[in-house]
């Protein structure tokens, strides 16, 4: 595990939302993730400022407990570099005080789950994080969309925008993305699990 650096109180709960930097790539499937911490961002009334750990980022408080956010600026497949350096800002010791939110082909659009550890489902952005913590132990919250139609890669499906029925569903979807992280952050993973992995 990586030692933290930090010289203040440590957050008490790291969330970092993956995607592509740059406005060819805003709204498309690969950055619901990067959308979750920004709806959260508002809704906590925080603001992001980019720093030098490859991301824009804020601290907020919420229920007297520190909540870091994080959006890394690096590519998605190098998020690694990223979420090593939070780790370290932010004092992170348990990778159960991370919380990943990232897009997810396995699961239909709309639906969303939070699980901890276990496999990386050929996720790029997951497998770069791994790679730089040396551990897969952290948080995942993943929000669906669906499998690509017909022979079209997985590439160019996460790369697109989606139509506007699939974007009012993962609306919602981003909306109960949110709600989960925060109660990760009141009530602990296995209480998000309990709630969000029985719906479909």
């Amino acid at each position: 595990m990586i030692r933290p650096v930090r010289t203040g109180r440590p957050a008490d709960l790291l969330v970092v939302g993956l995607g592509n930097p740059g406005a060819d790539y805003a709204n498309t499937r690969h950055n619901v993730g990067a959308d979750v911490v920004a709806l959260l961002v508002d809704r906590l009334g925080g603001r992001l400022r980019t720093g030098k750990e490859r991301s824009a980022s804020t601290e907020v408080t919420s229920g007297g407990r520190r909540l870091a956010l994080a959006i890394p600026q690096t590519f998605y497949n190098e998020s690694g570099l990223a979420v090593a350096a939070l780790v370290r800002r932010h004092g992170i010791v348990d990778l159960a005080d991370l919380v990943v939110v990232h897009d997810e082909m396995d699961l239909p659009p709309g639906v969303i789950k939070v699980k901890q550890g276990g496999g990386l489902a050929g996720n790029n952005g997951l497998k770069s994080i791994k790679a730089h913590l040396h551990d897969d132990g952290f948080v995942r919250v993943r929000v669906g969309i669906g499998k690509p139609p017909g022979r079209q890669q997985g590439v160019d499906h996460v790369l697109k925008r989606p139509g506007k029925a699939e974007r009012t569903n993962l609306d919602v979807a981003m909306g109960e993305a949110a709600d989960s992280v925060e109660m990760i952050l009141a009530e602990g993973v296995e209480a998000a699990m309990t709630r969000y992995n029985q719906r479909s």
